[in-house]
């Protein structure tokens, strides 16, 4: 008990350090999330342990941060209107499409010339490509939150930020069945590959269609937040239960936030909807910082110095294939100018999804190819750490190019 009183005034006090980071960023116009990312990383474990092991391990954190990730999923949940996306709506999955498979042919062709050249199995090019494809949407949103951006590259890039997690894991558990099976590890079957990258979403749409019912019969404001309140704890409750039945926890909580919103807020009044948000906006800046602080403590700043080759080959292919394959979509698809331009420069970051991901593949290489697992691992915990502080700067400077800096009305962000 001792132990979890100590770290919650541990946590409380790294909030507050990197609020205070944050603002100090500010004062240089960049945005608050890089003294965020820096100021988790320095009091992280690896540095001066203020956000240490026995916390980030904590049970009671990763259920309080997992549901927090529910809370962020409002944020992109509750733009995604029907109404608003029809026109756009073949643009933005086209688009999502390109830039994800973009990114895993770009990195899986490097890895895959450069390991046939050094004599390394091939097979660990895909895994490459598969950790790259995925993109971090809490840093970009937090700019999207911190800078009011409005316009078409910010109407893009937060519908894209929830189908890119499904594109992005759905490839990857793809992949990691195949190599699984090519090691004669313990196979994935792809039928199950596809139940649990879409679980989430289920639940999301299960709970949320059934929040919308209950709120139409909602009268005043109170009320309305109350049942979405309470609906949200039940919708992570159900992602929880189910969390707990499995070997390792793989539900993405973001994604259940997500679209849980999403269902009922194209049941609602616009009225309801401005109205649960007014509320719901300063909690879902206090979710961004514990998400980005959970991101960046275990990130080791030492591998900076030790950075290698493989390193900076992974951090510039990815960037070329997120690049190239958001201007192909766009192209294809006739979207205005700034999005062709600029998108591809919102979707640089990576570290949370990256970890996780490579974490996975290292606990399917570790055994067969542990040499594999010893060059996935090093190269992409030196690319989270090097790439998450160009790629939120980058996308910053992506909205400023566009022209969307301080461009939304109220304190929506799209």
């Amino acid at each position: 008990m001792m132990q979890i009183l100590t770290d919650m005034v541990c946590l409380l006090l790294a909030i507050a350090i990197a609020v205070l980071a944050g603002k100090l960023i500010s004062k240089l116009k960049l945005p608050a999330i890089l003294g965020w990312l820096i100021a988790g990383m320095i009091m992280g474990p690896h540095a001066l342990g203020l956000l240490g092991s026995s916390l980030l391990d904590a049970p009671w954190f990763n259920t309080v941060e997992s549901l927090l990730e529910c809370v962020v999923g409002l944020m992109i949940g509750t733009e995604l209107i029907w109404s608003q996306m029809k026109k756009a709506g073949k643009q933005i999955l086209v688009t999502t499409i390109t830039e994800s498979l973009g990114t895993f042919l770009v990195v899986s062709l490097v890895f895959g010339i450069i390991f046939l050249a050094t004599d390394i199995p091939v097979y660990l090019a895909f895994l490459f490509g598969g950790i790259a494809l995925a993109t971090a949407p809490a840093p970009s949103l937090s700019v999207v939150n911190e800078f009011k951006t409005s316009g078409p590259v910010t109407q893009t890039l937060i519908p894209m930020a929830a189908l890119d997690d499904l594109v992005g894991a759905l490839v990857f558990f793809l992949v990691v069945a195949f190599v699984s099976a090519h090691l004669s590890t313990t196979g994935i079957p792809v039928p199950v590959v596809l139940f649990f990258v879409f679980l989430p979403v289920l639940i999301g749409i299960v709970t949320g269609f059934l929040t919308g019912k209950i709120l139409r019969h909602t009268k005043t404001r109170n009320s309305t937040l109350a049942v979405m309140l309470v609906m949200l704890l039940v919708s992570a409750g159900i992602g929880f239960a189910i969390n707990n039945m499995l070997p390792t926890p793989v539900l993405n909580f973001m994604l259940i936030g997500m679209s849980f919103s999403t269902v009922f807020a194209n049941m609602v009044t616009e009225e309801q909807r401005k109205g649960m948000m007014e509320v719901m906006n300063p909690i879902i800046s206090f979710s961004l910082v514990v998400a980005i602080l959970n991101l960046a403590a275990p990130l080791d700043y030492h591998l900076i110095f030790g950075a290698g080759i493989y390193t900076a080959i992974y951090i510039i292919a990815r960037a070329i294939g997120k690049y190239s394959g958001a201007y192909f979509g766009a192209s294809i698809t006739h979207a205005p100018d700034t999005v062709k331009k600029y998108l591809g420069f919102t979707l640089l970051p990576h570290s949370g999804v990256s970890l996780v991901f490579t974490g996975i593949a290292v606990s399917i290489l570790d055994g067969p190819a542990p040499e594999c697992a010893a060059i996935i691992q090093g190269t992409i915990a030196a690319a989270a750490v090097i790439n998450e502080i160009i790629a939120v700067y980058m996308a910053k400077k992506g909205f400023e190019w566009a022209g969307e800096l301080h461009k939304a009305e109220g304190g929506n962000a799209a």
